[in-house]
């Protein structure tokens, strides 16, 4: 096999099967005579503890293929794209450096392109960021939303109205460059390194009742009791983990200001919004090989496109 492999990225919307797809690879690729390790790219299964709710997989079910950033944040600490860009990167580089193809699988959007696309952070500066934080507590997440609306409508537009940390990110990146914080972030260009991007597609009315269903094995198989255990270790305080799908919904209902279904249909709802936006950010890319997620094949498609398995 090759002595530089290109990096596989398996993508699209959560419940399409990413996780069996990428571990169906890893096989495939041994099968062949090669070896495969997994990256992970989904920023909630970065957290100790969120492993019902992330869909994470248990290490008994992870047919010994290495996985990596996995488990490796408290849920106090907040997820950062710059950080995980430098640590994926330096673990495909060492998992190529092993005779290895790197396998990055996930649904978070940013972090995959920070991995795969050449995209360098815009500079911090706790000043201003400070500044913005204030005014977001003393006037609120939508006079801010406002004011970016004004300066980024395309960056206010994608954020949304809700997500105040990241519109203070946003207006700290406006401050600072004076361009539009949509400036920074990547867009098809250039690529970091050599890839295959596998993507998972499924019609909208085959993968609703999916994710739908998937809510409720959530809470059929714990997922109250794990948000439970996770709140003496400070899960409210966690910038991030605090405002994870269905993790949001079951403090509300441990909290007594949601009913169970309440909960249940709540995180359904947001589940298939989010769905929606990772399919509307995973189809930009034009390179991308779009697979049928439910094809019986759809293993063989993929690795047949992974020149180093040949």
């Amino acid at each position: 096999m090759s002595a530089a492999h290109p990096l596989v990225v398996v993508v699209g919307a959560t419940g399409t099967g990413k996780s069996d797809l990428s571990l169906d690879l890893a096989e495939a690729i041994g099968a062949r005579g090669g070896a495969a390790e997994i990256v992970n790219g989904d920023a909630m299964q970065f957290y100790r503890g969120m492993d019902i709710g992330t869909a994470k997989l248990p290490e008994r079910e992870r047919r010994g293929v290495p996985h990596h950033l996995l488990d490796v944040l408290e849920v106090t600490e907040e997820a950062s794209v710059a950080a995980f860009q430098e640590q994926a990167r330096a673990l495909v580089e060492a998992i190529r450096g092993r005779g290895a193809v790197p396998i990055l699988v996930g649904g978070s959007g940013l972090y995959v392109d920070a991995v795969v696309q050449d995209f360098r952070f815009p500079a911090r500066d706790p000043e201003v960021r400070a500044r913005y934080e204030a005014r977001l507590e003393a006037e609120g997440v939508a006079a801010l939303h406002a004011e970016l609306l004004t300066l980024d409508a395309e960056a206010a537009t994608a954020i949304g109205p809700h997500n105040g940390r990241r519109i203070v990110r946003a207006l700290e990146v406006v401050a600072i460059t004076g361009q539009p914080f949509g400036a920074g972030l990547p867009e098809e260009g250039r690529a970091w390194t050599e890839a295959v991007t596998v993507g998972l597609a499924l019609d909208r009315e085959r993968l609703v009742p999916r994710l739908d269903a998937r809510v409720e094995r959530m809470w059929a198989t714990g997922m109250v009791d794990e948000v439970a255990g996770l709140l003496p270790r400070g899960l409210e305080r966690g910038v991030t983990a605090s405002r994870a799908i269905g993790y949001a919904q079951a403090i509300e209902q441990l909290r007594g200001r949601m009913s169970e279904a309440e909960a249940i249909a709540a995180t359904q709802a947001l589940t298939r919004r989010y769905a929606r936006r990772q399919v509307s950010w995973f189809r930009r890319s034009p390179g991308t090989h779009w697979l049928p997620a439910e094809a019986a094949d759809v293993a063989a498609q993929a690795v047949a496109l992974v020149p180093a398995a040949r």
